[in-house]
């Protein structure tokens, strides 16, 4: 089967992500292409996925539509691993392949950025970014066609960082004016949002599997049914994912899409972390099950921030299958894991539903802020893992003061100031169980 795209990154992700897909569409007769993977560092992982000819176990367990799944797939889409610090040459040799047609990349939020210490003699180049460059350079030398670049790395605008980093290489480098044309013209870096937890399996757990299974299987994976993958273009027609019944949206801007997922998904998080912390509750699922929070939850999720984003069936329909992931009784999420950095999560995620339900109706919305009282309280009680500075501002300063200050939340908060400390208030006189009842009323 011939090597139709190349794949930056040997983690878990990919594989219980874009690897799955594309091993459903082979085997769904969509699809005839295999994937390289390369490894950004020098990774052991290289060694392993050849020594299993790409083959691994997905298990895929959760609940969907109301039913508790446990799916268990093999994934033969891979076909061999590069690693570029052992074989560079064969690294190289990858860009004259005439059947390449995509490039698909997660090096995490640190893997695309410019390092101005790389060079293009280097064998490779430190950064990923400078890694591709030289891979660019070598199949545009070779004559060979541009490439769709699907950047999946969780920062803002991770195809257009991407593109910035590689054009910068090329004009560092001086690899010519001919050179920057055909990256702005033959190839396409396309912005994308992903979404699906993959939690894989702790090596107990994973020895436990592969005895049930009967074969070792050192690459052996876990995720949850959920997923998504919003891409920016429309490339249905050369990986037809849609058509293969993966929930791929293709889109000429997937900020929309952004905005639902940081709003409903990452705002229900945020909202309900520090009510539940606050009650001795320690885990998503958990609180799932504690009919106060699960009902404060509802409360934020449909009576504020989705009238406020939009009351559409597909915001709806994504909020509904968060609440069932919530639910996974296959995951047990920690709330002091999703706690970190909360002062800039919170201005990211809840804030701006505040801001935008205030000016549509002339009054808070309740709940939310009083997760904000929340989150105030326990930075002054408890030992949060977030920025040292912030933390201090928050216990050392009046309520108003913390408020009021733009540099903790890129905004003037006092507005807030009362009904924040009617919050606090609540929970002084009547405990956090009946604050909460009230922050509902």
């Amino acid at each position: 089967m011939k090597e139709t795209i190349l794949q930056f990154g040997t983690g878990k992700f990919l594989r219980a992500f874009v690897d799955a897909f594309v091993d459903t569409l082979c085997k769904q007769g969509l699809y005839d292409g295999k994937i390289v993977i390369v490894s950004p560092t020098d990774s052991a992982a290289v060694e392993t996925i050849n020594a299993q000819k790409g083959v691994y176990h997905l298990f895929l367990r959760g609940i969907e539509n109301g039913k508790t799944v446990c799916e268990q797939s093999t994934i033969t889409s891979v076909a061999r691993a590069v690693n570029p610090y052992r074989a560079f040459d064969s690294f190289l040799a990858l860009a004259d392949n005439p059947d390449l047609r995509f490039v698909i990349s997660n090096t995490t939020e640190a893997g695309i950025r410019f390092d101005a210490s790389c060079r293009f003699e280097d064998r490779p180049a430190a950064s990923f970014p400078g890694k591709l460059t030289q891979f660019l350079y070598e199949r545009y030398r070779r004559g060979r066609g541009g490439l769709v670049l699907l950047s999946c790395e969780l920062i803002e605008d991770n195809g257009r960082q991407l593109e910035r980093c590689v054009q910068r290489y090329a004009e560092q480098w001086n690899l010519g004016a001919a050179f920057l044309s055909w990256l702005k013209t033959e190839n396409r870096f396309c912005g994308t949002l992903v979404d699906r937890i993959v939690t894989g399996f702790s090596p107990a757990e994973a020895a436990a599997v592969c005895d049930e299974i009967g074969c070792p299987d050192a690459l052996i994976d876990a995720a949850e049914p959920y997923h998504l993958w919003v891409i920016e273009g429309d490339f249905e027609k050369e990986l037809p994912l849609r058509q293969g019944g993966v929930n791929v949206i293709w889109s000429d801007d997937i900020a929309p899409y952004k905005k639902m997922k940081v709003r409903v998904l990452n705002g229900a998080h945020t909202s309900l972390v520090f009510p539940s912390l606050l009650c001795g509750v320690e885990s998503v699922g958990e609180s799932m099950n504690d009919a106060q929070l699960y009902a404060f939850l509802n409360t934020c999720l449909f009576e504020y921030i989705l009238p406020t984003l939009g009351e559409t069936a597909e915001h709806r329909q994504f909020a509904a299958a968060v609440l069932e992931r919530f639910r996974n009784p296959y995951i047990r999420h920690l709330w002091t894991s999703i706690s970190l950095n909360s002062v800039s999560k919170f201005t990211a995620r809840v804030l701006p539903t505040i801001l935008e339900y205030k000016a549509l109706h002339n009054a808070l919305p309740k709940p939310l802020v009083f997760s904000l009282a929340c989150l105030i309280r326990y930075y002054k009680e408890n030992a949060p893992t977030d920025d040292a500075a912030a933390i201090e501002t928050i216990r050392t300063h009046t309520l108003r003061e913390v408020l009021s200050d733009t540099a903790l939340w890129g905004a003037d908060l006092s507005f807030l100031a009362a009904l924040v400390e009617e919050s606090l208030q609540q929970m002084d006189r009547h405990g956090i169980r009946e604050a909460i009842q009230w922050s509902m009323s």
